[in-house]
């Protein structure tokens, strides 16, 4: 075991005196294995235990800290309830009050008669009294101006099962007492810019803060930190992907707009402002990295399918990547149905099927060994597929522009596999354009830190011919109702798609907030209303559920299935396959609508509302709490997905509004997206550093913690 001064922030826990296996264990459920781990885990939240009461100056109900000598200590045991009660009697100069724990028998050889300790916690009134309840305690020597646990400000932190915040109270404290000195990560010119606290002060103040003050002006610091590489990572990225080279697609306006004009509708003010961003951007020798976000519904693929044509009517090829099978079909038959003309090849390449269509209605199915060769041939100028476009054997000899839909649902390395160089005749190398698309909508604040290294081009209407879609908050007292009217419109020959309440694991005692947990809450709310609506409410009608548990064939069959008609509600959970386009399907019936996020529910609804007749959104709901109704209301009256992610961000915070654990952000930085002054002090601080000095050569400590930074994020 190594000696506390000898402790480096990279020492492992391990060989820290005084750290047993006991610890150790509990420890590596909170990911804690380093001196580093346990000085970054940084508390929640605060108790201000700060100032000492007097005994008989306490009132009911406050959170108070007092100091006293244990006069008396017991113990007894209910027969009742089966409770072990430790009472200790606790007297000041001022007067006595009882201190009583619950279920801790070993506190009574802790706290011993004759000993001074202090007890912070609540104030609790008895039948003819007042005590504490549940007290931390902390026994003290005569003049110790030094506490962990009481008389302080106390921090609360992430625990775990047999390890609380006192534990870690008590392992931290001796190791920041051992003099460790973590290097400082931030320039000394922007701290002082910034008016933030050095790392070693930051550190103190985080953890045992003199005062609330203190403690926020340190979470801010290291959240300014987290952001501020996360910027300088978006900037470099920019700045590498500024010096590569790309094939520049030179556009002819003349036949841009013979292309448009032969679409059976016109696009949208921000189709065509989007395009446009596109066309300039592979017109440039540098490859783009654009992000073309827009509502469900709005009409990116359109968008991204002219830039194909126009880079496939040079000779170039484009692969468009589409997370699903049904997904992927559907970007195929857009391209097939609008483009008839089109002679240069537009092929669809999944796990299970091949097949490729030269305009005119010409379409084959190959082999795909076969439509591998013609790909390989540059025969096919646009490539729609799964991730089997990115199999090994799979060639582009002219790849100029990817287009990835939904790109958060391909791992990092998946994307990347498809931006590889390719060489012209001079053997020069080139990177494709990239072009993502997705149709979450996403905050500026948010957009500015997750997307920093892209470009970002918005579509914020529908098209013209879209009816709007009739949506209603449905109160208990009118679910049957509600139920006979979608029964009525699926006996029109309508679809109905239902989604099921989120099941939070709190509303089950005992429940871990684990992945696994969460999926088994999600499937067993799933299988509760499939058997309520095909049992119970809609006996004569077919009742299909789909859920994340089925294997990826399963699920493809299913939407298959439902989008040839062959299913009458499709009941899912949340995650219905992203920007699937079923033209039938005019209901979309949401239970529990108040246990999902604003833009959540936005999303759920554009999945109706894309054929000619009149589509529905019900919003089910068991509460009668007036704030619910207000905050569904808002999805009746909403016209723009973005400004509901506004809302949506500010009502649940970045953490509930993109789903947790799905961006490698750090939970402070996470926090910190609500604050979008902080967001751009660190965006400017990093755009300063590298016009002074883009190697980062000056600054090699940042470099290398940048480095270290770029490999702790999963950016998925």
């Amino acid at each position: 075991m190594r000696a506390m001064g000898r402790i480096q922030p990279s020492t492992l826990l391990t060989e820290v005196q005084g750290i047993g296996p006991r610890f150790l264990d509990k420890l590596k459920k909170l990911k804690i294995e380093t001196v580093k781990d346990l000085l970054w885990h940084f508390p929640t939240r605060y108790e201000d235990y700060s100032q000492i009461y007097k005994i008989a100056d306490l009132q009911p109900n406050q959170n108070a800290t007092i100091q006293g000598i244990i006069k008396d200590v017991g113990g007894r045991r209910t027969w009742r309830r089966r409770l072990f009660i430790v009472e200790a009697l606790v007297s000041d100069d001022s007067g006595s009050i009882r201190a009583v724990w619950f279920n801790q028998p070993y506190i009574r050889n802790i706290l011993r008669p004759g000993r001074t300790a202090n007890f912070s916690g609540k104030i609790t009134t008895g039948e003819d009294e007042i005590y504490l309840s549940n007290p931390v305690y902390e026994l003290i020597d005569i003049g110790q101006q030094e506490t962990k646990h009481t008389g302080r400000i106390v921090p609360i932190y992430p625990e775990t099962r047999g390890l609380t915040s006192k534990g870690l109270r008590y392992l931290i404290k001796p190791i920041l007492g051992a003099g460790i000195k973590p290097p400082e990560t931030i320039p000394q010119e922007i701290l002082k810019r910034e008016s933030l606290p050095e790392i070693n002060i930051a550190i103190r103040d985080v953890h045992f803060p003199p005062s609330l003050d203190k403690a926020l002006i340190a979470k801010k610091r290291f959240a300014f930190e987290d952001l501020f590489f996360l910027q300088l990572y978006n900037l470099l990225e920019r700045l590498k992907l500024s010096k590569e080279k790309a094939v520049s697609v030179t556009t002819d306006i003349e036949e841009i707009r013979k292309l448009t004009s032969a679409l059976t509708f016109e696009l949208t003010s921000t189709q065509k402002k989007s395009l446009w961003e596109i066309l300039q951007d592979i017109g440039k020798p540098h490859p783009m990295n654009r992000l073309l976000q827009g509502d469900v519904g709005s009409g990116k693929t359109i968008v991204a399918a002219i830039a194909a044509i126009t880079a496939g009517r040079l000779g170039y090829q484009t692969a468009f990547m589409a997370p699903t099978e049904i997904l992927a079909r559907q970007h195929y038959q857009t391209l097939t149905n609008l483009f008839q003309n089109f002679e240069g090849g537009i092929a669809l390449l999944t796990s299970s099927e091949a097949r490729v269509s030269y305009g005119h209605n010409l379409e084959t199915v190959l082999k795909k060994p076969s439509l591998i060769k013609e790909i390989a041939d540059g025969k096919v100028k646009i490539a729609v597929g799964t991730h089997a476009l990115i199999q090994k054997n799979v060639t582009f000899p002219k790849l100029v522009l990817v287009v990835v839909d939904e790109q958060h649902r391909f791992g990092v390395k998946q994307r990347q596999s498809l931006l590889v160089y390719s060489k012209t005749q001079d053997s020069q190398k080139f990177l494709p354009h990239f072009l993502s698309m997705s149709a979450t909508p996403i905050p500026r604040t948010l957009s500015l830190t997750l997307f920093g290294d892209l470009d970002l081009s918005l579509i914020t209407e529908l098209p013209k011919n879209r009816r709007p879609i009739i949506t209603k908050v449905v109160a208990p007292v009118n679910r049957e109702k509600a139920y006979a009217f979608i029964h009525g419109q699926i006996k029109k020959g309508r679809q109905a798609f239902v989604v099921c309440p989120r099941i939070e694991p709190d509303q089950e005692p005992g429940v871990a907030n684990s992945q696994q947990e969460l999926s088994k809450l999600e499937l067993k709310s799933v299988k509760e209303e499939y058997e309520k609506l095909s049992k119970k409410v809609f006996p004569d009608l077919s009742v299909v559920m789909l859920h994340g548990k089925m294997k990826a064939k399963e699920k493809e069959n299913i939407m298959r299935d439902f989008s040839e008609e062959k299913i009458d509600i499709l009941v899912s959970t949340s995650v219905i396959e992203v920007g699937v386009d079923i033209p039938n399907a005019v209901i979309m019936m949401i239970e529990g609508a108040d246990r999902f996020g604003l833009a959540q529910l936005y999303q759920f609804r554009g999945r109706v509302g894309r054929g000619k007749h009149q589509s529905f959104c019900f919003l089910f709901t068991d509460s009668s709490a007036k704030a619910t109704h207000q905050r569904l209301k808002s999805i009746v009256e909403a016209k723009n997905g973005l400004e509901l992610a506004e809302k949506d961000l500010a009502i649940r915070g970045p953490g509930e509004f993109l789903g947790t654990g799905q961006t490698g952000i750090p939970d402070l930085a996470m926090k910190a997206l609500q604050n979008p002054g902080l967001v751009q002090s660190a965006r400017e601080a990093a755009t300063k550093i590298l016009e002074k000095d883009s190697s980062l050569k000056n600054y090699p400590l940042l470099a290398e913690n940048l480095e270290r930074f770029r490999k702790e994020i999963h950016r998925e």
